[in-house]
């Protein structure tokens, strides 16, 4: 199976033991995206568009539109519609400065229509969801906190963070 044209998803980096785990975990994620999110992540919703940045140490400045954000203790982290990917490296759409975090650790799928999973991508330590370590994707809710290694998230909805 050839990788796909998205540079977080590549599998090129693992070792074949891995790789394989990797793959299936991947292509899950591709599958859980419907119609509305798969157009979002295109680029046909507008609202999906320019929220890669980090807020760093102001909770209540961020762009409108913002469905969900994971925050940790120095960090918001606006998530788009669409594929949101966590990891050491630094194209992941939240960077984990954690050398016992996987180069690409999990992804939360923010889908169309105010929803999100989140699905471990093969971490070798594993991915953490309330306590409890992921098997599989997992439906996730605003005030649900994940686990990678020693780093603590927490997802709010946008409206959490603005204040309503």
């Amino acid at each position: 199976m050839a990788d796909p044209p998205d540079p977080r998803l590549n599998s090129i980096h693992l070792d074949p033991s891995r790789r394989h785990d990797f793959r299936q975990a991947r292509q899950a994620l591709l599958d859980s995206r419907g119609q509305r999110t798969l157009l979002a992540e295109n680029g046909s919703d507008s609202s999906a568009a320019g929220l890669r940045e980090l807020i760093q140490s102001r909770p209540n400045a961020f762009p409108a539109g913002v469905l969900f954000v994971l925050m940790d203790r120095q960090h918001t982290y606006p998530l788009k519609v669409g594929l949101n990917t966590v990891g050491r490296l630094p194209d992941n759409d939240v960077v984990v400065d954690d050398p016992y975090v996987s180069r690409r650790h999990c992804a939360v799928l923010v889908h169309a229509g105010n929803r999100c999973e989140l699905h471990d991508v093969a971490s070798k330590n594993g991915t953490f969801l309330n306590g409890r370590k992921l098997t599989g994707p997992a439906a996730l809710a605003p005030g649900d906190e994940l686990r990678l290694c020693d780093r603590q998230f927490i997802l709010l909805s946008g409206s959490d963070v603005r204040g309503k």
